[in-house]
């Protein structure tokens, strides 16, 4: 017999030159209003900072608190065109730039692990309902070089303590509004998807 999941959503403050973070916005909503979904045991849904020497240690907290199963990370990309689905995350600071702190790390590995780590959710099939779903959505192989791909780095090599989903991956979003490829009503029937056929392929699996 299947166990629900303890589901865990997270997305960012805003930074520099993003005032606005749709992914702040998002997670407020799902605290207001969690996913109802049978395969579900607890849901929780956190703002992390963009701050490459907090958000570790955040992860490490949440997860000693929370014990989550699946975490799905969402995070904004002004270049977006849709829901773009990370496929895979670079262990790598090379590029990275100033976070909120005006910190920028060295050109070093994130964590001990493997160079890159693939993404853990259903990702055909949460591409498929999302097209399904008349949303638009992509796909990508670099997530970048900022807490982002920090984020989904710690998050797959289970680099911070206490902080081990089973399933684990990242999905960037655009700006929303008015002329933007999504409004907020998508990106949160969008994030809906995607958590329930995360859910679902936890529950058969």
């Amino acid at each position: 017999m299947a166990v629900a999941a303890r589901v865990l959503v997270t997305g960012f403050e805003p930074f520099a030159g993003a005032p606005v973070n749709p992914t702040e916005w998002l997670v407020g909503e799902l605290r207001r209003d969690p996913p109802a979904l049978d395969g579900i045991a607890a849901f929780r849904a956190e703002v992390l900072p963009v701050d490459y020497a907090k958000v570790g240690p955040r992860l490490s907290e949440i997860g000693r608190e929370f014990r989550p199963d699946i975490a799905i990370h969402f995070g904004l990309a002004a270049e977006c065109s849709g829901f773009r689905l990370e496929r895979v995350a670079r262990n790598s600071f090379a590029g990275a730039r100033a976070d909120n702190s005006g910190a920028v790390p060295q050109a070093s590995d994130i964590c001990e692990g493997p160079e890159t780590l693939a993404s853990t959710l259903p990702l055909a099939a949460i591409h498929d309902r999302l097209r399904a779903g008349g949303l638009p959505v992509e796909w990508s192989d670099d997530a970048g070089a900022y807490l982002c791909n920090m984020v989904f780095t710690l998050s797959r090599a289970h680099a911070c303590q206490g902080f081990a989903p089973e399933m684990s991956g990242f999905v960037h979003v655009p700006p929303t509004g008015e002329g933007k490829p999504l409004g907020n009503a998508q990106l949160l029937a969008g994030a809906r998807i995607i958590i329930g056929e995360a859910v679902r392929r936890q529950s058969i699996s």
